[in-house]
């Protein structure tokens, strides 16, 4: 059976599984568990990946990554042997851990991103593993709720998306644990276990079609330069910590400009203008129209 296709968008959010082979338990103490924490953190710095949450079950693992301009598939690969070999060692024998190949699906965040991570974090309540996800070691709820600190877990865009109050955010998100899934994430996952793995909104996939052609000559930095020209205002001032409605307004559309022109994607652009990925969202759905 040929291989299905890996669709890479830089800044894109993945759901990502990667199971034992023949379903048999990955892990055999909790040693192995605090290893593979170390090995994805190591993956994620070299690739300039985020993890925004994980659940590391007996015997597969979820994991919800933010990719940059390196593709998912090199840091899975560097996490996959990595333990695999460590493993191997340390229980002196051969042949496959996992199997083969990971399985991802590209996620419309605007969608599906809070679903998701809620999906990830009560797993082990829908397998009765625990009565609530505090009750399952291995999982980033315990960073959400600050009773665990993991650096390596990026935390504060999901929150971000609650309230940028971090008291509210909690409640606000402890609450949705409890509420009941809009619609059946798992089985909208399950059906692309054979396809090529996008879900999200046909705006959303139709973006992920076009992210094959061919980007602009333009750099991110004229696409700047540009914009400063044309609202005129000084470079630095959009990378300043000024608050300024005006200066909010060219960086949406220095936003809207590079991901329609295909020059960068978000990720890229809130880094270059020193703000976090969240607040140029939050810039773009305030400013949806172009300045003219």
């Amino acid at each position: 059976m040929p291989r299905s296709l890996r669709v890479h968008l830089s800044g894109g959010f993945y759901h990502v599984t990667l199971r034992g082979n023949h379903q048999q338990n990955i892990f055999h103490e909790d040693d192995d568990r605090h290893l593979l924490n170390t090995i994805v953190a190591r993956a994620l710095e070299k690739s300039s990946a985020r993890l925004h949450a994980y659940c590391w079950k007996s015997n597969h693992l979820h994991l919800l990554v933010q990719v940059s301009d390196v593709p998912l598939s090199a840091s899975m690969r560097q996490i996959a042997s990595e333990f695999a070999r460590a493993m191997q060692r340390k229980m002196e024998t051969t042949g496959h851990l996992f199997e083969r190949r990971y399985h991802a699906t590209l996620v419309d965040t605007d969608s599906y991103l809070l679903e998701l991570v809620r999906y990830i974090h009560l797993n082990p309540v829908r397998a009765r593993i625990a009565s609530d996800p505090g009750g399952f070691r291995w999982s980033s709820h315990h960073a959400y709720t600050g009773v665990r600190s993991e650096p390596w877990v990026t935390t504060d865009f999901v929150m971000n998306m609650f309230s940028p109050d971090c008291r509210r955010a909690l409640a606000a998100y402890r609450e949705f644990l409890l509420c009941e899934p809009a619609e059946d994430l798992e089985g909208k996952l399950g059906e692309r276990r054979d396809r090529v793995g996008v879900l999200g909104s046909d705006a959303f996939i139709a973006k992920v079609r076009n992210a094959s052609v061919p980007r602009a000559r333009q750099s991110l930095g004229e696409l700047i330069q540009e914009a400063c020209k044309r609202f005129d205002v000084e470079d630095h001032a959009l990378n300043s910590s000024v608050r300024d409605s005006y200066l909010t307004k060219v960086r949406a559309w220095i936003a809207n400009q590079a991901v329609k022109r295909r020059i960068a994607p978000l990720a890229s652009v809130a880094r270059t203008l020193g703000r976090d990925e969240s607040t140029i969202r939050e810039a773009i759905r305030k400013y949806p129209i172009e300045m003219e």
